[in-house]
């Protein structure tokens, strides 16, 4: 088994375990009035994927159903990250930086070609809609805005890791729906 291989095993059911948190970390930099408004845009996008009926990996699949939101949140915190994070609180800033630092594993395993598709649809999502909301709806509509902050409560409380079996064979499946479902 390869080293890449080796990490993510070990790595992937930690992710699995923390989206709850990871999404309640980007709900409070959404919700933070000193958040620059394409920061909030950038977790808004992320946040509302985990919405969307026809996400890139079915979360019903077993082991690897959740990891494309768990890699998802990762990204929107690279393009937060990425949009000036200065005027937020120590404690988010800190928590933004280490789901980014998390990537460099994702683009690891996908490589470079699928990495790239993979990093254009999730920055594509700040300009899409989940459950009838546009991430611009949850930036300017404050109904909007409430109705997801009630979704993600529901989930952050509902959500449970469905655990994940360290078979490579979960890696491979992982890849194949990345490829298949990821826009050219």
């Amino acid at each position: 088994m390869s080293d890449i291989n080796n990490r993510c095993l070990d790595v992937f059911p930690q992710w699995l375990d923390t989206v709850g948190s990871d999404v309640a970390i980007l709900r409070d930099v959404l919700l933070n009035s000193e958040a620059e408004e394409n920061v909030k845009r950038k977790v808004a996008g992320g946040i509302n994927y985990l919405f969307k009926s026809l996400d890139l990996i079915p979360d019903g699949i077993d082991d690897i159903g959740y990891l494309d939101d768990a890699f998802v949140l990762r990204m929107s915190a690279v393009s937060a990250v990425s949009a000036g994070i200065d005027s937020l609180p120590d404690n988010l800033k800190e928590r933004l930086h280490q789901l980014a630092a998390d990537t460099s594993l994702i683009k690891e395993l996908l490589e470079d070609t699928l990495f790239a598709k993979f990093e254009k649809y999730c920055n594509s999502l700040s300009d899409g809609s989940a459950r009838g909301r546009t991430v611009d709806e949850i930036i300017t509509d404050e109904n909007v805005r409430k109705e997801l902050l009630d979704d993600i409560t529901a989930f952050v409380n509902e959500y449970k890791s469905l655990g994940f079996n360290k078979d490579e064979k979960n890696l491979i499946k992982l890849k194949a729906f990345m490829e298949a479902k990821l826009p050219a």
